[in-house]
């Protein structure tokens, strides 16, 4: 598997399960209707720890763009490489947010709440704060990347100026718990999108797909999780 497909079909994956883990808790008639926040962050901690698996031995598993950019400034990821890397993962988490549609299509037309809708694509502040949500973010982020810097540490070779993290399907499972715990304290205020990728690419699916009151994309919002992960990257990079 080229490195391009390992980051558009991790990504996928990474956004059905996440995005799936959403619509399922909270999409009207649903088995998993009102499972709730801690059903979402396991949901998506396992959603990661899956598109790890699959990617890993192929691309690294960035499978999102603060993670490359990240790397890219530490000097652990060629620089020629990075657009792409993020152009693969902004149209897997784009795929990965259209399937969730078309799996829960029923569901979607008998919801009619729409930032209920709106939060199954792409996350929105509980306090719409932009500076502090951006914060948010950009904590958040500056969590996730470090743990990754320093789980992988030794692990992390070097073929030129390109970085494997190396973390495999075993190496998988710390990421995975840090994504959960991440969820579990510090996702209430945004909704840890943590991933400009995964935000971006279901943005622009719902905006695009016919949805019974889906309302307003937000696109006002749309910046935050994409500025702050990626300022969130590279103080981790620069830290590191």
């Amino acid at each position: 598997m080229s490195e391009f497909a390992a980051e558009f079909i991790g990504t996928m994956i990474l956004v059905l399960l996440g995005d799936g883990v959403v619509a399922n808790v909270c999409l009207k008639g649903t088995k998993g209707c009102g499972g709730g926040w801690i059903v979402i962050t396991m949901g998506w901690g396992l959603g990661v720890f899956t598109a790890v698996m699959i990617a890993e031995q192929f691309s690294g598993a960035h499978l999102n763009p603060a993670v490359t950019i990240g790397l890219a400034a530490a000097g652990r990821f060629s620089l020629a490489k990075v657009p792409l890397f993020l152009i693969a993962q902004f149209f897997g988490a784009a795929a990965g947010a259209l399937l969730v549609w078309l799996f829960y299509k029923d569901h979607y037309d008998i919801s009619t709440d729409q930032g209920t809708i709106l939060g199954t694509f792409a996350t929105g502040p509980a306090i719409r704060n932009p500076l502090r949500n951006a914060l948010s973010e950009l904590i958040g982020t500056f969590v996730l990347l470090t743990a990754v810097l320093y789980a992988a540490g030794p692990k992390i070779t070097m073929t030129g100026s390109e970085a494997k993290i190396g973390l495999g399907s075993l190496g998988a499972i710390p990421v995975a718990f840090v994504v959960i715990g991440i969820g579990l304290s510090l996702g209430g205020t945004t909704g840890y999108a943590i991933n400009p990728a995964r935000d971006l690419g279901p943005r622009v699916i719902h905006a695009l797909v016919p949805i019974p009151n889906k309302g307003t994309s937000d696109w006002g919002y749309s910046w935050v999780p994409i500025v702050g992960p990626i300022l969130g990257a590279l103080l981790a990079a620069w830290i590191a």
